[in-house]
């Protein structure tokens, strides 16, 4: 599972921020594993709105309301918890979104946090040790590089993923979370893809 932070689902649509290729490489491979605490969305969508215009907007608002994104509406316990990583690391000012997004994925387990903001969520030691995307992919990156995977490796396990994923699709497998829906590619993404500069 990985959790969202607002940077992160802001470059996943944006096509001419400079993380969006990788983000969307990310989400693609399997948009299942994404959830977007209920906290970002309103800072998601002003920023979409103020940077992207109101079409992109209204796709993004069609995403959220057709589940193309699963949503943690939170738990009481996520403010608390939230609470208590501001005041342990009152320096960093980390302020309700960035804890909150902590706080929901400790409390969801999630094995990564998607997100831009390196500097205060690498401060923070989280239970479980989330992976921070995607600076933890790059990191993996030049792991396998190093220890001699080349590209034709590389190439069989994205082969042997998709191959997996396909499989799920013709099987009828879904994903309760997202009320089952498969979908490769938001209205906002594609909209963005294809329109850039609205």
């Amino acid at each position: 599972m990985i959790v969202a932070d607002t940077g992160a689902v802001y470059a996943l649509i944006d096509a001419g921020e400079r993380h969006h290729r990788v983000l969307r490489r990310l989400f693609e491979s399997d948009p299942d594993a994404w959830v977007l605490p209920w906290v970002i969305l309103p800072e998601v969508d002003y920023l979409v709105g103020k940077r992207l215009g109101r079409k992109v907007e209204e796709e993004f608002l069609e995403d959220l309301a057709d589940g193309a994104f699963a949503v943690a509406w939170g738990d009481e316990a996520d403010v608390a918890e939230a609470r208590r990583i501001c005041r342990k690391h009152r320096d960093l000012r980390l302020g309700l979104v960035d804890a909150c997004v902590m706080a929901v994925a400790e409390r969801m387990k999630a094995g990564a946090i998607a997100t831009l903001d390196v500097r205060d969520f690498g401060a923070v030691e989280l239970k479980g040790a989330p992976k921070l995307y995607p600076r933890d992919l790059r990191a993996a990156a030049r792991q396998i590089s190093s220890i001699g995977i080349g590209a034709k490796q590389t190439t069989k396990i994205r082969r042997t993923a998709a191959a997996t994923s396909l499989r799920r699709k013709s099987s009828g497998e879904s994903s309760s979370r997202t009320g089952g829906c498969r979908i490769p590619m938001t209205r906002a993404i594609r909209i963005q893809r294809n329109q850039p500069g609205q």
